[in-house]
């Protein structure tokens, strides 16, 4: 199923439930994705989807970060309890393990030789981990991989 489909269909569910956070959440991604195709003029792709679930994720995760450092604690449980609703939408994050034989294979296919190639590395990779990993810490792991060549 979509994530668009499951959104519409959870919002539905969370509504009939009561649910207020999680129906305050889930009509907030809505309407990103909706803004996001509007901007591009068309239905969004599955893959930029996960893009701007991954940049809501991010958000909340700087959002708690400058909590935490404030002593809001109450604000930090509250974003927290939105990342993880909107983590749910996600696929499953993969391992660092993973993430490196990925790394490995294609630096491999590209034919990478050093740092000079991060770039077509990150370009052919991240398209294969978006929404399950973090794009800071693929760019990082490439980096050491390319340095070590």
């Amino acid at each position: 199923m979509l994530v668009l489909e499951k959104l519409t269909r959870d919002m539905k569910d969370a509504l009939r439930a009561g649910e207020k956070l999680r129906l305050g959440v889930i009509r907030l991604l809505r309407a990103q994705l909706k803004n996001a195709a509007i901007q591009r003029g068309r239905d969004l792709t599955e893959d930029e989807v996960l893009s701007v679930l991954s940049s809501a994720v991010k958000m909340r995760k700087e959002a708690i970060e400058k909590f935490r450092e404030g002593n809001r604690q109450d604000l930090v449980e509250k974003e927290q309890a939105e990342l993880d609703i909107v983590r749910s939408y996600l696929p499953d994050p993969l391992s660092e393990k993973d993430v490196s034989h990925l790394i490995d294979k294609t630096v491999r296919e590209v034919g990478a030789t050093g740092l000079s190639d991060l770039g077509a590395v990150m370009k052919q990779i991240m398209p294969q981990v978006r929404g399950r990993v973090e794009g800071g810490l693929v760019n990082k792991l490439v980096r050491e991989k390319l340095q070590n060549l």
